[in-house]
């Protein structure tokens, strides 16, 4: 274990110098960060996609669920209609602040350390996972992604592929991408009854579109311990010639601590 997990006080000294540390790259570093929004949005969409807002998540307290509602409107505030131009990194962590009660956040669930919790503007990952989905599904470069190394809940209604999200943690633990292409992004945030909504946009339409799948998905058990396993593939696909695929990359491979016992298993391990 280590010495920041045994006691409060290491905890808050190692985060609070990683905070320093992420502070002296935003403003002493080179990186050109994307800062402007524009409610006008781009002439075309790349790609569009939805979440549900309320999820039933093992036996965690709803409230956190709904709470989360709000911590999501309040960061989806900071993000919308952000414009990503050519040679420009999009921050997540930069872009929404850090959240503070006096800023309006409630308290959400968040993991730590493999353990679900409530914590102060908890469930603002869900924005930092559609803006993976949407930006996986163009030229753009992932440049910072975390992802937890354990799975903590079932699948509650999944449709994207496990693994494809990017958790955050103010703010060293940071979701960015970078435009090194000579088009112009932009992202669009809204919401529906049941939906958190994202759009990415571009100035000029792309003669290709992107297919991201899922390959080898499985679930494990090593030594009594329970493991998940996938492979998360991109294919690139030109619009104009019945979609021919010209390219296909790994995106990333899974492997994750599972902390409930999956469907498959339960008959022999109940």
């Amino acid at each position: 274990m280590l010495l920041s997990q045994r006691h409060p006080f290491f905890y808050f000294i190692s985060v609070w110098c990683r905070r320093l540390q992420r502070y002296g790259y935003w403003y002493f570093g080179r990186t050109h960060f994307a800062n402007k929004r524009d409610e006008t949005k781009l002439a075309y969409r790349v790609k569009k996609h939805q979440s549900v807002l309320l999820k039933k998540l093992g036996d965690s307290d709803m409230q956190l669920q709904i709470n989360k509602v709000t911590n999501l409107k309040i960061a989806a505030s900071r993000i919308n209609g952000v414009i990503i131009q050519p040679g420009q990194t999009f921050s997540f962590c930069r872009m929404v602040g850090r959240p503070t009660r006096r800023k309006g956040y409630l308290e959400g669930m968040e993991l730590s350390f493999g353990v679900a919790r409530a914590g102060v503007g908890g469930g603002i990952c869900q924005i930092a996972n559609l803006i993976h989905w949407l930006v996986m599904h163009s030229p753009l470069s992932v440049t910072e992604r975390h992802h937890h190394s354990f799975d903590p809940f079932p699948d509650d209604g999944r449709v994207l592929p496990f693994g494809s999200g990017a958790t955050v943690f103010y703010n060293y633990r940071d979701y960015q991408f970078t435009n090194n292409t000579s088009h112009t992004f932009q992202i669009n945030l809204w919401f529906s009854e049941k939906c958190i909504e994202g759009e990415l946009r571009i100035d000029q339409e792309l003669e290709y579109a992107y297919h991201v799948w899922e390959k080898d998905h499985a679930f494990l058990k090593i030594d009594g311990k329970f493991f998940r396993k996938n492979e998360i593939w991109r294919d690139k696909i030109l619009k104009f010639e019945s979609g021919r695929v010209v390219e296909s990359e790994l995106i990333t491979k899974n492997f994750a601590r599972v902390t409930y016992t999956p469907a498959q298993y339960e008959d022999c391990c109940g």
